[in-house]
């Protein structure tokens, strides 16, 4: 019986540059960095806020994934924020681009987009 939603795992072009922006910007905490050299890769995991957990993954020229607009697989990681408004300034005074705010038609949240380092689409859901 499946209990919840341990992990997700991502792919960084830029490793160092990605760990800034997760741990830095979106404040997730590092749990545990390890560097397999037999790989040259580097693996990161990181505590969500609220929980849940994020793997950050390195390897050597990885391959552009299409993310936008509707391919087919991961469509966008979605974090919950009591205050979008307050999010979207502190967002902002970070220097990253977030879409304007959202109402959804049928349950009235509120959400908005921005991109990680990497143009992954990361929503903002006020719940």
């Amino acid at each position: 019986m499946i209990k919840g939603l341990h992990h997700i795992a991502l792919i960084a072009s830029d490793y160092a540059r990605s760990k800034a922006f997760y741990t830095e910007i979106l404040g997730c905490e590092i749990l545990h960095e390890a560097h397999r050299a037999e790989r040259d890769s580097w693996k990161l995991d990181l505590a969500v806020p609220g929980g849940g957990q994020l793997e950050l993954f390195s390897f050597p020229d990885p391959p552009a994934r299409v993310s936008r607009p509707e391919a087919c697989g991961l469509r966008h990681l979605a974090l919950r924020v009591d205050d979008i408004a307050a999010e979207v300034a502190r967002l902002d005074s970070c220097g990253v681009k977030v879409e304007p705010v959202r109402v959804d038609p049928f349950t009235g949240a509120r959400f908005t987009f921005f991109a990680d380092p990497d143009g992954l689409p990361i929503e903002l859901y006020e719940a």
